[in-house]
C-alpha cells in the first residue's frame, strides 16, 4: 500500500470546527461551497456542525488524497488566512508578495479576496506545491 501524504491535519480541522457554524473546517477541507452553505445557514442550524464532529476525520483522509505534499504547509496557510488574512500575511506565507502587500494596504482587498483566499487557498498551494 503507498504512502498517504498528510496535507490536512485533524487537529486543525477539529480547532476550525469550533467555529464550524461559518464553514470554516469545510473551506480547510477543500469543500467550499458546503462551507458558504454553513456560513449563510450556521452550519445548517446547527445540526450540520454537530454531525461534522464525526465527519472530519472523512473529510481529512479525503484532504490528504486529494491535495499535494510539497514546498508549502497547508495547515500553516491556513492559520495564517484564518487569522491573519485580511493583512495578507498567508499571501506572503505563498510568497505572492506583491498581492500580500495589496491585502495588507485594503484589509484583504476589502474583505473580498480574503473570501476568494477561502474558496481557493488549498488550490492556490497545490498549484504551488505541483511545481516543486
Amino acid at each position: 500500500m503507498a504512502k498517504r501524504e498528510n496535507t490536512h491535519s485533524k487537529t486543525i480541522g477539529y480547532i476550525l470546527w469550533i467555529f464550524g457554524f461559518t464553514g470554516a473546517h469545510r473551506f480547510y477541507y477543500g469543500r467550499p461551497v458546503s462551507g458558504t452553505i454553513y456560513f449563510f445557514t450556521l452550519g445548517l442550524l446547527i445540526i450540520g456542525w454537530i454531525v461534522d464532529f464525526f465527519l472530519i476525520p472523512g473529510m481529512d483522509r479525503d484532504a490528504d488524497i486529494r491535495f499535494k505534499e510539497g514546498l508549502l504547509d497547508y495547515n500553516i496557510a491556513w492559520i495564517l488566512l484564518t487569522f491573519l488574512g485580511i493583512l495578507g500575511i498567508h499571501r506572503f506565507y505563498m510568497r505572492k508578495w506583491i498581492t500580500g502587500i495589496v491585502y495588507f494596504l485594503t484589509g484583504g482587498l476589502f474583505l473580498v479576496g480574503y473570501v476568494y483566499d477561502y474558496w481557493t487557498l488549498n488550490e492556490q498551494i497545490d498549484e504551488i506545491n505541483a511545481r516543486g
